[in-house]
């Protein structure tokens, strides 16, 4: 049995903020957020206009968005226990790998700022699994699928939460950050797959300022990463813990 402070702790809990963040942002990255509805009604065995219209068809593409989110889900925490695998293995390095991995956090803002442009992150390399679509096991594997293969379009966001659960050194701890990450992400596929037709006008406006949530995102990412490089995060928990005397009483 594993002690739940060890886990949700004042030091934890930005870092778990940061990574429920992280995956709303990847959602509405323009890698993703364009092809939510079709992606959905494909894994639904619907169309985008049955979605709109019959409650039916919205039970269908839930059901399949369930395991969707599944799918990656598992890929992503299969990715946070290795990457805190990692950070222990080489846990008498920590100090320069949380400055390295910091640096690294920093760059890709500065991508999505629009500082520079890296040229891989702006390609997806997108696995072929068939017409897997109508089904909960296709759903499943298009989860798994859509981890691997959007990796590198998410990798500006996705490297950051990889860093503190390497930084973390602890296999609990950095997967459940990755977890965090994960519902993030996945928990706007579902809103959608429930409430398409209330969410149309919402997505259309976030298409429409793709540019900008960028943006926002990069800035929030080079934010990240100097604070892993400052060390600001333990003065930031400490923080929390005087601004939300509250959260001491967690775990």
């Amino acid at each position: 049995m594993f002690d739940s402070a060890m886990i949700l702790d004042a030091t934890l809990l930005p870092a778990m903020f940061i990574a429920l963040a992280a995956g709303l942002l990847s959602f509405l990255s323009p890698c993703v957020l364009p092809i939510v509805p079709p992606y959905l009604a494909f894994m639904g065995g619907v169309s985008v206009g049955e979605m709109d219209e019959t409650a039916a068809a919205r039970r269908r593409v839930l059901l399949a968005a369930v395991f969707f989110v599944l799918g990656l889900s598992t890929v992503f925490l299969l990715l946070g226990f290795a990457f805190s695998a990692m950070g222990r293995m080489f846990l008498q390095f920590q100090d320069w790998f949380v400055l390295i991995a910091g640096c690294v956090v920093m760059i890709f803002g500065a991508h999505f700022v629009g500082v520079f442009r890296i040229g891989f992150l702006d390609r997806d390399v997108r696995i072929e699994t068939g017409r897997q679509g109508g089904s909960a096991f296709g759903a499943y594997l298009l989860g798994l699928a859509f981890a691997f293969g959007w990796t590198p379009c998410l990798g500006p966001i996705l490297g950051t939460i990889l860093g503190l659960a390497a930084s973390e050194a602890d296999l609990m701890r950095g997967t459940t950050l990755l977890a965090f990450y994960a519902l993030g992400l996945g928990i706007p596929f579902l809103l959608v797959a429930a409430f398409f037709p209330r969410l149309k006008g919402a997505m259309a406006w976030m298409k429409r300022h793709l540019d900008r949530i960028e943006r926002i995102s990069g800035l929030l990412l080079w934010t990240v990463g100097l604070m892993m490089v400052t060390g600001q995060f333990t003065a930031f928990s400490w923080w929390l813990l005087e601004q939300f005397p509250a959260l001491a009483t967690l775990g």
